[in-house]
């Protein structure tokens, strides 16, 4: 249960992955079919907008943690909300395709910096007993904004693609002001200094864990693009579904979203971050590959929910088992490198895709590869509890 106490920084948090994942990331998808429907841009165009994106959230990634420093937190949070706002507003007519390029570059580099930072943020401001609970509800965020796309999208694009985007802008000032409220409330003391003893583990054991905690989080942003980027144009044109019903399933994976951050939290009372991101890995790899077998209506929306739920399910399990090994002091840091190798996956993975769906024409061999990834991803986290051996019959 949230305290009053804790509930401005969860808000802060929560709105920032909202903004930055679930509006600046995911409420494109469902706008690609009717982007090339309107003739905008060409679906192998889109597909390089979509990757634009990837490569400014790992720019954004990379200098997330530097730029907290030099600048006051809440003045960078309200930087990204701004820019993120911006985005959607000067995307609201068919300018040009470099134009948009860097619009959707500026909303990948915001979007990870608020990745980065609020949740850093809001462990600094929760006591050390209540950090993990509190901080997996951040990430509730992402879902959010999946839902929010996927219910207002399919009903404004009957208007106009132009009154689509403002709607977004719409949405993504309302989430400045929830952050901005909850951010006044909270002391800057709070959000600039953390307070938590180092661990004592041996610091080379836990950069080997580390960094195979890492890799594998890398393996999963390269394995789950294809849901993330085509999933609603592949069912929507590839599988002849139409908009509407692709667009439903894209509600399925919002919900899904939702839920991941309280299905982790409850897995988490039943067993370790390290048990739980290998269960997390293999299921995901599952629902992945699932379009290869079927796209029948169970199959499809079993698919949606379950990727949905574990991209902020395996983000939140990943950022309370890096908080486990490095401590709340260094979460920020570690969790920056961990959001800017993440970031690199997408962006290898967006780019990679693009070429691979201009090569073959269509998406169906690209959930077999993310499949494969997600199935690597598992074996790293299974490498990196081996490592921990030596150390527990230490």
């Amino acid at each position: 249960m949230i305290t009053r106490k804790e509930l401005p920084a969860l808000m802060a948090g929560l709105m920032a992955t909202f903004a930055g994942i679930g509006l600046a990331r995911f409420a494109y998808t469902p706008l690609i079919p009717e982007l090339a429907k309107q003739g905008w841009f060409d679906s192998h165009q889109l597909a390089y907008l979509g990757a634009a994106n990837l490569a400014g959230y790992f720019i954004g990634a990379l200098s997330a943690h530097r730029l907290s420093e030099l600048v006051d937190i809440k003045w960078l949070l309200r930087a990204c909300f701004v820019s993120i706002l911006a985005s959607f507003i000067l995307c609201a007519e068919p300018v040009s395709f470099s134009w948009f390029f860097v619009w959707r570059f500026v909303a990948g580099v915001s979007g990870a910096v608020l990745m980065v930072v609020a949740p850093s943020a809001v462990m600094s401001f929760v006591s050390a007993e209540r950090q993990q609970s509190v901080a997996t509800l951040v990430f509730t965020g992402i879902g959010l904004g999946a839902l929010m796309s996927a219910i207002i999208i399919p009903l404004l694009l009957s208007v106009s693609l132009a009154v689509t985007w403002i709607a977004l802008a719409g949405l993504a000032a309302l989430a400045a002001l929830i952050a901005e409220v909850s951010l006044h409330s909270l002391k800057s003391a709070v959000l600039t200094k953390t307070s938590q003893s180092d661990t004592s583990s041996s610091q080379s054991h836990i950069g080997k864990v580390l960094l195979l905690v890492i890799i594998a989080y890398a393996m999963d942003a390269f394995g789950f693009v294809p849901h993330t980027v085509f999933w609603v144009d592949y069912l929507a044109r590839e599988q002849s579904l139409g908009v509407m019903s692709a667009s439903y399933q894209w509600g399925v994976f919002g919900v899904g979203a939702i839920c991941g951050p309280f299905i982790a939290r409850c897995v988490l009372q039943y067993m370790s971050c390290q048990q739980s991101l290998v269960l997390a890995f293999i299921v995901k790899a599952i629902a992945v590959g699932l379009p290869l077998i079927s796209v029948d209506v169970m199959a499809r929306t079993l698919s949606s929910f379950i990727v949905g739920a574990l991209i902020p399910g395996i983000v939140a399990l990943t950022s309370a088992r890096i908080a486990e090994l490095v401590g709340t002091l260094d979460h920020k840091r570690f969790w920056g490198v961990a959001t800017a190798a993440f970031a690199l996956g997408q962006a290898v993975s967006g780019y990679a895709m693009a070429a691979l769906y201009e090569y073959w024409g269509e998406y169906q061999q690209l959930f077999l590869i993310g499949c494969l990834a997600m199935l690597t991803g598992a074996g790293l986290i299974v490498l990196s509890s081996s490592k921990t051996e030596p150390e527990k019959s230490g």
